[in-house]
C-alpha cells in the first residue's frame, strides 16, 4: 500500500491533532509545574513525553510517497518509489530480535486466555498493606487499620508482575501467584487493568510499526483504566475530582468488575489491531472473558520474516 504525501500529510496533520488535545492538561500543569495523582502516572510510569506520542506513523508495510525525510528514520527503509520510505518490521525484528519475541509474546499468550475478573484492584490496596510509608501523598481513604482488614478479608490474585513487585514484603505472600519477571508471559491475561494500559506501552516501543491512529487508541484506553485504577485504589483522591469506587462493598465490587470487562473487551480488540498492523495476522480474540487457542503462525512472508528474528 502507497500514500501519496497529500494523503499521508492530512493523516499526519489529524493525528498531531488529536494527540494536542490529548496531552494538553498535561503540559499546561507541567508549564506550571503542577503534579497530578492520577494523570501524571502517564508520563511518568509509561515515560514518554507528549511530543513522542505526537509522531504519526503509518503502521509496517504501509509506503508513504514523497518522504526523503523519513529515509534515515529508525526502521523505516526505502521503498519502491523515489524518495519514498516505509516502515519495516523485518528491520525492526533484526536489531531488537529479544523485545520483539517478548512483545509478541506478550500479546498473543494475553490474546489466548479468558480473562479473570476477580481482583477487584486489590493491588494498590497491598502496596501498602501494614506499612506507613506510602507511595503516594494521598491521605487513605479508610486509614490504616481498615485498609490492612480489607487486604486481610479477601485472596489476593494480581497476575501481573509489575503491581506485584512493589506489594509490600507483607502482602508478598498473600498473594495467589508467585510472579517474576521471567514467568511475566505465563501470567498475563486481559482481565487485568494493567495488561490493557501495557498495551500503550507496546505500541510505543514498536515505534513506526504502529499506525498513528491505533497508537492514540492504546493511550486513551491507558487513560480511562487509570482512572478507575485509582478509583478503587485506597487512596482519598477527592480533592482532585476523583469519586471513589468502594471495592470493600458489594456495590463497588460489581461496579469494578462490568467496568473492568468493558476495558478487556476494549483490549482485545487492540490486541488483534497491534498484531495485525505489525505481523500481518489476528489473534482470534473476540472477547477477553473467553479462552482461545494459541494462534497459529501466520503465513504472509513479512510476518514469516519478522517471526525468525524475533522468536
Amino acid at each position: 500500500m502507497a500514500l501519496p504525501r497529500s494523503d499521508w500529510s492530512e493523516l499526519e496533520r489529524a493525528h498531531h491533532e488529536r494527540a494536542d488535545q490529548l496531552t494538553a492538561e498535561h503540559r499546561a500543569r507541567s508549564a506550571r509545574g503542577e503534579k497530578h495523582p492520577v494523570w501524571d502516572f502517564l508520563f511518568t510510569y509509561y515515560s514518554y513525553k507528549p511530543a513522542q506520542i505526537r509522531r504519526w506513523h503509518p503502521g509496517a508495510g504501509v509506503e508513504l510517497e514523497q518522504a526523503p525525510e523519513r529515509v534515515d528514520w529508525r526502521w523505516y527503509s526505502p521503498g519502491s518509489s523515489a524518495d519514498s520510505a516505509v516502515p519495516d518490521a523485518a528491520a525492526f525484528a533484526r536489531e531488537k530480535p529479544d523485545l520483539a519475541g517478548l512483545i509478541e509474546r506478550m500479546l498473543r499468550r494475553t490474546a489466548s486466555r479468558p480473562g479473570q475478573f476477580g481482583c477487584f484492584g486489590l493491588h494498590e490496596w497491598a502496596m501498602v498493606y501494614r506499612d506507613k510509608e506510602h507511595r503516594h501523598p494521598a491521605p487513605l481513604r479508610l486509614g490504616q487499620a481498615e485498609t490492612d482488614a480489607v487486604v486481610e478479608s479477601h485472596e489476593l490474585r494480581c497476575t501481573h508482575f509489575d503491581a506485584f513487585r512493589v506489594f509490600t514484603p507483607e502482602a508478598v505472600p498473600r498473594n495467589r501467584n508467585d510472579l517474576s519477571r521471567d514467568v511475566q508471559p505465563l501470567f498475563e491475561q486481559p482481565g487485568c487493568l494493567h495488561a490493557g494500559m501495557d498495551l500503550y506501552k507496546w505500541a510505543m516501543k514498536l515505534g513506526p510499526l504502529v499506525p498513528g491512529e491505533l497508537l492514540l487508541d492504546t493511550f486513551e484506553l491507558a487513560r480511562d483504566i487509570r482512572l478507575l485504577d485509582m478509583q478503587a485504589a485506597p487512596y482519598d483522591l477527592t480533592a482532585w475530582g476523583v469519586e471513589p469506587v468502594r471495592i470493600e462493598t458489594v456495590d463497588g465490587k460489581a461496579e469494578y468488575v462490568r467496568r473492568q470487562r468493558g476495558f478487556a473487551d476494549r483490549g482485545a480488540l487492540l490486541r488483534r489491531r497491534l498484531l495485525g498492523a505489525w505481523l500481518g495476522q489476528e489473534t482470534g480474540a473476540h472477547s477477553a472473558q473467553s479462552a482461545h487457542p494459541e494462534p497459529a503462525p501466520a503465513s504472509s512472508s513479512r510476518n514469516v520474516s519478522t517471526r525468525s528474528a524475533a522468536s
